[in-house]
């Protein structure tokens, strides 16, 4: 199938700019069966033998020896677009492309790794992004300019800030809603809505990708290890590992709702692709037990925990999702082994990098007092001797 945008980005009298094209998508021979299946998709992050996404091992402290971990890039797909959400934007934002929208409007979080990324990609495509960010916050000037708010500000993105406890079904989805509406009356052009996190069944062909990326690595991995947030990317793992066959064993460790939640959403999704012979229960292992204080919030033993482990390791992890879910990983191989099928984990590591740059973990860095942590010297006289030591 042909972009219906030519090479100067025009699509009937309208100009917009595109810098990327619409490609056919072609699901790999074990998913052809599936109901609802995408036509398009639009590449936002690399394509093919490129290495920043290759499985490498992880000298991860505190798990037990007679484990092996591993480590999947995907926060490593790009800069400012990178993480497990681009993965669902090449289907979700092709989409919107395909149906001639010029708006795209999601939710989450104030510190949404979702709602950054898809303000840039929807920028980068042409269209205007608006985030509906759950926030305490009472007016302007009470936003800053931290974390993945900076980069939503820098591409211009319109942000609307709603009470932080506002549910997705009866707050965000229907304030869209309207939201699209209004745009529509204003300016006569259509908004493509986007759920919380992508999660929906357009989405979920992004961890689809994902798996069959992976398959080469596949016979010697024998458990998946990933962060689950909105249960998109976790849908996408085990859906995949069901339909190739795979004997690996999915887990996803949950930072906030509960497994039933969870388990429904991946019910719901298998539901929709036509897969009535098996249920998330069986295909998906939901790790309760370490959302701390809760979705977006940290403890200080969480945030040293991910000090420990860029120091230790050279990988960044977010407070949000990944630190949560390292922490769940090592603490469940270290006390519950058996949970495992077997001793050759991977973690896939979802992004969200930004997440730190809000400064929840600044003090402590500045107090920290560790052989690996970091050493400010200050060096005014060059023939002066400097002890690194």
């Amino acid at each position: 199938m042909e972009s219906r945008y030519d090479i100067d980005g025009r699509m009937g009298s309208k100009t917009v700019t595109m810098l990327k094209t619409l490609l056919p998508y072609d699901p790999p021979r074990w998913a052809q069966g599936l109901k609802n299946i995408p036509k398009t998709m639009i590449p936002l992050s690399p394509r093919g033998d490129d290495k920043v996404r290759m499985i490498n091992p992880w000298n991860l402290p505190g798990f037990p020896k007679q484990f092996e971990v591993f480590i999947r890039r995907e926060d490593a797909t790009g800069a400012a677009i990178s993480g497990n959400k681009v993965r669902k934007l090449e289907f979700l934002l092709a989409d919107a492309i395909e149906k001639g929208c010029k708006h795209v409007i999601t939710c989450g979080g104030i510190q949404s790794n979702h709602c950054r990324i898809t303000a840039l990609a929807a920028r980068e495509l042409g269209m205007t992004p608006h985030l509906v960010l759950r926030a305490d916050i009472e007016s302007e000037a009470d936003v800053g300019c931290e974390g993945n708010v900076l980069l939503n500000r820098m591409c211009g993105a319109h942000m609307y800030m709603v009470p932080k406890l506002s549910p997705y079904l009866t707050e965000l989805k229907p304030r869209m809603e309207k939201l699209a509406e209004s745009i529509r009356e204003k300016t006569g052009e259509e908004s493509y809505l986007i759920p919380v996190g992508g999660s929906n069944t357009l989405g979920v062909f992004g961890f689809l990708t994902v798996f069959e990326e992976m398959l080469p690595c596949i016979p010697w991995i024998t458990d998946i290890v990933v962060a689950c947030g909105s249960g998109g990317t976790v849908g996408g793992l085990c859906i995949a590992n069901h339909l190739t066959g795979s004997k690996v064993k999915v887990h996803a460790v949950i930072v906030c709702d509960d497994a039933k939640y969870f388990h429904n959403h991946v019910n719901e999704t298998l539901s929709e692709l036509g897969l009535t012979d098996v249920q998330s229960e069986e295909i998906l292992d939901i790790i309760e037990g370490y959302k701390g204080r809760g979705y977006g919030l940290s403890t200080e033993e969480e945030l040293e925990f991910i000090m420990d482990i860029g120091a230790s390791t050279g990988v960044i992890l977010d407070p949000t999702y990944t630190g949560k879910a390292v922490r769940g990983l090592v603490s469940e191989l270290q006390n519950n082994p058996h949970r495992f099928r077997g001793n050759q984990i991977l973690f896939i590591h979802t992004g969200g990098t930004f997440g730190l740059f809000d400064g929840r973990i600044n003090h402590l860095l500045k107090q920290r007092n560790t052989p690996n942590s970091s050493q400010i010297h200050i060096w005014t006289d060059m023939d002066d001797f400097i002890n690194p030591s």
